[in-house]
């Protein structure tokens, strides 16, 4: 059945190859970005023309996931343009790289906004209507890096996507009464077919960062960088992130998996946050609250 999708941070990386993915699934997709006539306005044209070429129902849509404003907008025109809403992918998000130490504050709660604060924003802009309906499906691209490897100078990313799964782990049971279910996916070290790594952001203070570049970590970015690229295989394809998301998309009501990973390095991920789950799940057994385990099936 056609779902009507927004995925936000879609301008680029996983965010763009997912709303590609589903929209050629067929379904009518929004690919959200900020900045549309401004600096996105060529991925704005990009999407035009891959929905044109593949003859999907491929659309770009202004939202800017730090702005409350901006994702109410975005959110109503959907609903106006369609009368309904079934799938939020929450996508958005950045990385930054460096020695914990040198970021400000200030950057460490940036990015947290980024990252985190923005699945809030969408999810109150967007919950009403899929409570309304009574049915729906909430996707979270979270990071292996949350119950996985966590190779150092990644601190702050790591820190922001392990909050950011914490909060589709508790929401989805907030939600299963509602008839909505929650989709978690878990993508691996991806150095390649992305911007993650390549538009990372870096410390503010360049002071500090000089003091560990010229210390007893001099050059550890680069062997940072070179160990990730080393057990990424050649045969790793970013694209298997948007398939996964399609998969669960079309999937049926109630046989949506919890979580799925989408890890070439195998770091680990997986096996921890199977006990993990577990542990939570048994815990609200325990405590009578079987059934927000699973959705309710209402219409």
């Amino acid at each position: 059945m056609k779902k009507v999708i927004v995925v936000t941070g879609a301008s680029s990386g996983f965010g763009a190859l997912a709303a590609r993915a589903l929209a050629k699934a067929g379904h009518v997709v929004y690919a959200s970005m900020r900045d549309t006539s401004g600096r996105n306005k060529g991925q704005v044209q990009e999407a035009a023309k891959f929905a044109a070429d593949n003859k999907a129902d491929l659309r770009t849509v202004e939202l800017d996931v730090l702005s409350d404003t901006s994702v109410k907008a975005a959110v109503k025109k959907i609903i106006d343009d369609n009368g309904r809403l079934d799938v939020v992918v929450h996508n958005a998000g950045h990385m930054v790289f460096g020695p914990l130490e040198a970021f400000t504050p200030e950057q460490l709660a940036e990015l947290y906004d980024v990252n985190v604060l923005s699945t809030q924003r969408v999810n109150r802009a967007a919950l009403p209507q899929l409570r309304k309906q009574k049915q729906g499906l909430v996707v979270w691209v979270s990071s292996s890096s949350s119950a996985g490897g966590t190779p150092p100078y990644l601190a702050p990313y790591f820190a922001a996507k392990a909050g950011m799964d914490a909060l589709a782990v508790v929401s989805a049971r907030e939600l299963t009464r509602w008839g909505i279910e929650t989709s978690i996916i878990v993508p691996g070290a991806f150095t390649g077919g992305t911007n993650h790594f390549a538009h990372s952001g870096r410390p503010a203070d360049t002071q500090r960062v000089a003091e560990y570049d010229n210390g007893p970590y001099k050059n550890f970015a680069d062997d940072v960088m070179k160990g990730f690229a080393s057990i990424v295989p050649p045969d790793a394809d970013v694209a298997a992130v948007g398939e996964a998301i399609v998969k669960i998309v079309d999937a049926p009501f109630g046989k949506r998996p919890f979580r799925v990973h989408v890890d070439p390095t195998q770091d680990g991920a997986e096996v921890v946050n199977m006990v993990s789950d577990r542990v939570r799940a048994e815990l609200l057994r325990r405590i009578g609250l079987t059934d927000v385990l699973t959705p309710r099936q209402l219409v």
